[in-house]
């Protein structure tokens, strides 16, 4: 969100520069990302399968565990849907966002992984940036390794 897309345009691009990277061309990335519809669930009084249950039926494709939550990913134009059948259901939700989720995975071993920690650090410093998404997978041994 800016009111000076040059300004924003050019503050992104020397954080990239900055951190080892390099702007591309609008939408020249955008094919390995999807928009879906994204749910966070606590874990609190809920178990997996009567998540399901509520939420199947209603266009979710999948219900991860992502420890102290559940996730519920759905289509993006099924999101809706699926919060509708969650208050139907009892069951409360933390948040429900249209997303853009990663079609593949890059994983990053501890040197790429701080590398990549730092650029997603600077470019969420900038006022005019509201979202970043990225498609890498840090392990939890470089998880380990990058805090000790």
């Amino acid at each position: 969100l800016t009111d000076n897309r040059n300004r924003a345009a050019s503050e992104v691009r020397v954080a990239l520069t900055r951190n080892g990277g390099s702007l591309a061309d609008p939408g020249s990335v955008s094919y390995l990302f999807n928009r879906k519809g994204v749910v966070i669930v606590p874990k609190s009084g809920t178990t997996e399968d009567d998540l399901m249950m509520a939420v199947l039926d209603a266009g979710a494709e999948e219900v991860n565990d992502l420890g102290e939550n559940f996730e519920v990913v759905s289509e993006a134009t099924d999101l809706l849907a699926v919060r509708t059948a969650l208050q139907d259901a009892g069951i409360d939700y933390e948040s429900a966002d249209s997303s853009w989720l990663p079609s593949v995975s890059v994983p990053l071993d501890t040197d790429s992984a701080k590398k990549v920690f730092r650029l997603i650090e600077a470019l969420e410093d900038s006022d005019d940036v509201q979202d970043v998404w990225a498609n890498f997978d840090v392990s939890d041994e470089v998880m380990a390794a990058i805090d000790a």
